[in-house]
């Protein structure tokens, strides 16, 4: 399902499970939320679950390609990491459901073999797709690859929702200096 209407009941699927959590987010409140109808949803998306996925899937999608697009003109590795933080603090304070959800998901995963397997194919795409951002990069001569893109990409997003995790959880406290320590680390990563 693509378009307007579907990109409603995204945001309200994503907004429910801020609110209301995982567990209680239903068909009829996002159905209500979004204008539609909950026969809609259940013709679109046959469960709560692949709806649930789907929003994991189209907000990560959104999350790298952005993160993509900032380190396009990034010519140094300062500039790289530079986008990189922007690009995390921007979604924690910003965009806290995107992490809220996926959360949510794991929570749920571990009950549900069809939210795990489909989480593990919207994870699976989110590594493929930063991997191929750090493989462009040393392409270029930004950078230079300790180990594979591949795996330098799984650890930058298990960081990234880790350090959400942390904020989120206690956004009172200073992180300053744990985004130091993974800028410092990843420089690593990235620096050969």
């Amino acid at each position: 399902m693509t378009g307007e209407r579907a990109q409603r009941i995204v945001d309200a699927m994503r907004a429910s499970v801020a609110t209301r959590g995982a567990t209680g987010s239903t068909f009829e409140h996002v159905a209500r939320d979004a204008g539609v109808s909950r026969g809609l949803l259940h013709y679109y998306f046959g469960t709560k679950e692949r709806l649930l996925v789907e929003v994991a899937r189209r907000d990560s999608e959104t999350r790298v390609s952005a993160l993509g697009e900032e380190m396009a003109g990034a010519r140094t590795v300062d500039e790289m990491l530079d986008a990189m933080v922007s690009s995390l603090i921007s979604a924690i304070e910003n965009d806290s459901e995107v992490f809220l959800l996926v959360f949510e998901l794991f929570s749920a995963s571990r009950r549900n073999p069809e939210i795990r397997d489909e989480l593990d194919k919207v994870f699976e795409r989110s590594r493929t797709q930063l991997a191929e951002i750090l493989e462009a990069k040393q392409d270029e001569g930004v950078v230079r690859l300790r180990t594979s893109a591949e795996g330098i990409a799984a650890h930058l997003l298990a960081v990234a929702d880790g350090v959400a995790l942390q904020i989120l959880i206690a956004p009172q406290r200073d992180h300053a200096g744990a985004v130091a320590a993974v800028r410092l680390a990843t420089r690593e990563l990235l620096t050969g």
